[in-house]
């Protein structure tokens, strides 16, 4: 009996171990097979499972004026998202969300069943938004949503330089304007960060939000003054309202260095809400906008003749008040008759029928040549998108009709940087310069990585003939049509122009419409800064000598004041009697019409001092930096209207 329940057990014990050895062998045969044969494509597809990426980006680098003042910035903000597989009831939590994401409920329902493990909500949520909705998710215990940190772009000053700016998509990809010439230099890193998830996808441990994004993009200091760019800024504003033109530019450059000081645009818009505004407010005119330059072309038709030994200053011209050329009547802008008169007179009064006899004495050939070298019908090569390069004739096709209309500014097309980098040349003794915006960009750690200098494209003039010509531009705004361009105590040289505006089709002049400009430099001794008004399309008076030329001379005074250069004028030593000139306050003086009063110079004073002052006298401060004020962004003495904001730059002492 004994024995028997032995064999027995012994029996059961052999089929158990032969079972346990065939389940050990169907194991390993099955990890083997798994392991070696079909390893690769499980091993892909457990990462799909447990493991995520996502694409974090760091901030862009910061865009600054060229004294430091921050023209574009980058902060982090939150952007919510969702996991459709986590979510079980879509329609309980969408009125939620669709009040607090101020979106459609049909679009947040959209999203939350598209399928999927990852998908946007919102982006680019500010700070305290963020922190509402994340508090309403955490109470109504919703799964499946949660927050990633974004880089987000920001234009501290609104519309200041915004078509030079340009600004970015949701993607930070630059869109426009430096932003899009500089992307690759001022975008940060992206980053392909890999995170831990369970089989839905969830991140496991929010391992995505212990992740440090890399270091931001490089900074670029632009040429730009932000202090002049508000004087443009508000000229131009101005402008808008009393003259109403269909569009407007104004450009401030250094003539010795090619530095663009400013660039102003009319219409605008707000970078901050670029999606709010047309391309044609994107626009930038200053570069995009190809125009006849009218009489302010003269400039480089006188260049050329002196040049060239066509023409001298002294020599006098014989005026019907009109030419024909091939059959082509053309007349003075006034319709007048000057008889007998000088080439001071001409240029001064800019009297067209006296310029197409300069012009047929050049020729095709050496007009063209002068135009080319001044570097008309060409793009500049500023660091600028959207540059047109203006519009010449090819001098062997030019019939003497085209000679004549080519010497008053007219049948050629040019861009406002074209002409005012064209002007600067004579301000710099006939040397023309490359245009440039970009001053020094820098590494995050704050090295220098480039330097932009000065180049030099050619000399387009002796410095003899551009002395004798600055000469007598500066008696156009001194005695002739420019003279509202004047300042006080100032020496500087300019060149009006009207000049009809083309049709929409390019088939003819449009009846009644007009460009109007002003383009001049100074002070004379040692030019400074050039400045270029355009106004497109004005309405009512259309003459740039009474339009153009009087916001160039409120620009030009402001920014004579702004750099600290006096006027060249001399004053008288006060008796015992008088008040030291010193210790007057002129503002005083000074009588304001109703509605306007008088900025006073507040240079010394505390924040306090000088916020007292300037709210006293009915303005409105703006103070930047601590300790006393050293500089203010409209001078003492400009008449201004009542509630304007003044900025005013403090620096330790």
């Amino acid at each position: 009996m004994v024995e028997k329940n032995v064999v027995i057990l012994q029996r059961r014990m052999v089929i158990f171990l032969s079972v346990l050895l065939g389940m050990v062998l169907i194991l390993l045969g099955r990890i083997g097979w798994l392991q070696f044969v079909n390893g690769e494509r499980m091993t892909a597809k457990m990462a799909i499972q447990v493991k995520d990426s996502k694409v974090l980006q760091s901030p862009r680098g910061t865009i600054y004026d060229r004294n430091g003042r921050e023209l574009a910035v980058s902060s982090l903000t939150k952007s919510l998202y969702a996991n459709p597989s986590e979510i079980k009831d879509p329609d309980a939590i969408v009125p939620l969300l669709a009040t607090l994401l101020e979106m459609k409920p049909e679009d947040v329902r959209e999203k939350l069943t598209a399928g999927g493990q990852f998908i946007w909500l919102k982006r680019m949520i500010e700070p305290a938004m963020a922190q509402k909705i994340q508090t309403a998710i955490k109470e109504a215990d919703i799964k499946g949503l949660g927050f990633l940190e974004e880089s987000k772009r920001y234009y501290p000053n609104d519309n200041l330089a915004a078509q030079v700016l340009g600004f970015v998509g949701t993607d930070d990809i630059g869109l426009d304007g430096m932003e899009m010439a500089l992307d690759k230099v001022i975008k940060g890193k992206s980053v392909e960060h890999s995170v831990d998830t369970d089989s839905r996808g969830t991140p496991i441990f929010k391992s995505i939000f212990t992740f440090a994004p890399p270091k931001q993009g490089k900074n670029v200091y632009l040429t730009l003054d932000s202090a002049i760019q508000f004087i443009v800024e508000q000229s131009l504003d101005k402008a808008m309202i009393t003259n109403k033109p269909r569009g407007a530019t104004v450009i401030v450059m250094n003539p010795h260095t090619g530095e663009i000081l400013a660039m102003a645009n009319r219409p605008t818009y707000n970078p901050n809400q670029f999606y709010k505004y047309s391309d044609q407010e994107w626009k930038n005119r200053a570069v995009a906008y190809n125009y006849e330059p009218g009489s302010t072309f003269k400039s480089i038709v006188s260049a050329a003749a002196l040049q060239e030994g066509k023409l001298t200053p002294e020599e006098r011209f014989t005026d019907a008040g009109f030419v024909e050329v091939s059959g082509r009547r053309i007349q003075n802008w006034s319709g007048e008759s000057y008889g007998n008169i000088s080439f001071v007179e001409v240029i001064k009064q800019s009297i067209n029928t006296c310029f197409v006899q300069i012009g047929m004495r050049l020729g095709a050939y050496k007009l063209t040549e002068y135009a080319k070298s001044f570097g008309f019908g060409k793009a500049t090569g500023i660091e600028l998108p959207g540059e047109e390069e203006g519009l010449l004739f090819d001098p062997k096709d030019m019939r003497d009709s085209d000679v004549a209309t080519m010497s008053i500014g007219q049948s050629i097309a040019v861009t406002p940087l074209q002409l005012i980098t064209a002007v600067s040349a004579i301000a710099n003794e006939g040397v023309l310069l490359k245009p440039h915006i970009i001053k020094e960009i820098r590494n995050a750690d704050g090295s220098i990585d480039q330097e932009v200098t000065t180049q030099t494209v050619r000399q387009a003039i002796t410095p003899e003939t551009a002395r004798i010509l600055t000469g007598l531009m500066e008696k156009v705004v001194s005695e002739g049509g420019g003279k509202k361009a004047f300042v006080k105590g100032y020496r500087f040289a300019g060149k009006t122009g009207t000049a009809e505006k083309l049709q929409d089709n390019g088939s003819g002049y449009s009846a009644g419409r007009y460009v109007a400009s002003f383009v001049g430099f100074g002070p004379v001794e040692d030019p400074q800064v050039a400045v270029l008004v355009v106004l497109d399309d004005p309405q009512g008076v259309y003459y740039g000598g009474e339009i153009a030329a009087p916001i160039a001379g409120e620009i030009l005074g402001q920014i004579m004041r702004h750099l600290a250069i006096y006027p060249q004028i001399t004053y008288q030593v006060p008796s015992p009697k008088e008040t030291p000139q010193a210790e007057r306050d002129v503002s005083k003086e000074i009588k304001a019409p109703p509605g306007k009063v008088v900025v006073p110079n507040v240079t010394g004073k505390s924040i306090r001092e000088a916020g007292d002052k300037i709210t006293q006298v009915g303005l409105s401060i703006v103070p930047i930096g601590t300790g006393v004020a050293v500089r203010q962004s409209i001078a003492e003495n400009t008449i201004v209207d009542a509630g304007t904001e003044i900025t005013i730059y403090f620096e330790p002492r």
